[in-house]
């Protein structure tokens, strides 16, 4: 009996003892962290939501039910100069989180890509500036003459699918109103 609690009990209690103390720390680092993170992204979104629609002042989420797919938030300026759409797309690498302005005659100002997992050098261009303003000044109907990065078709498409659901929800938005 004294071998067994030697040899095999008294390393589980240890062990048990040493997993609940990190266990501890790790949910006391969290819980210092965790709103200083909250606060730095909500920042974060903010300076993207001015960079893609410029005149506006503020944001006001919205609530619109039946938004398409890739379609994750909805904020509409304050001032009533247009919306932002925050969107999720499947790229080649990965999930491809865009933002997307779309100003109030339905003409996109801007759209940026705030982060992605793409192949270096190739769907990673989808968020660089060449690519990415193509869209500013294009609507519904002009959306087809953005060209597709050749030899990221997937990550590209990927893009322009994301947009045309920000347009399908800013259709939604409209007709709410």
């Amino acid at each position: 009996m004294k071998n067994t609690f030697r040899n095999i009990i008294k390393p589980v209690i240890v062990l048990t003892c040493i997993c609940l103390v990190v266990s501890v720390m790790l949910a006391y680092v969290n819980s210092v962290t965790s709103p200083i993170i909250t606060e730095a992204e909500q920042k974060s979104a903010q300076e993207a939501m001015a960079e893609v629609l410029s005149e506006a002042d503020s944001f006001e989420q919205i609530t619109v039910d039946n938004l398409p797919e890739r379609v994750d938030e909805v904020y509409r300026a304050e001032n009533g100069s247009g919306y932002v759409f925050m969107l999720t797309t499947k790229g080649y690498g990965g999930d491809m989180k865009l933002i997307c302005g779309i100003k109030t005659d339905g003409m996109i100002e801007a759209c940026k890509t705030l982060s992605h997992s793409e192949t270096s050098g190739l769907g990673s261009k989808t968020a660089e500036d060449p690519y990415r303003n193509q869209y500013c000044g294009k609507t519904v109907d002009t959306l087809s003459e953005v060209d597709t990065i050749s030899g990221a078709t997937i990550s590209s498409t990927a893009y322009i699918n994301a947009v045309k659901d920000a347009f399908e929800a800013f259709a939604l938005v409209k007709e709410a109103e």
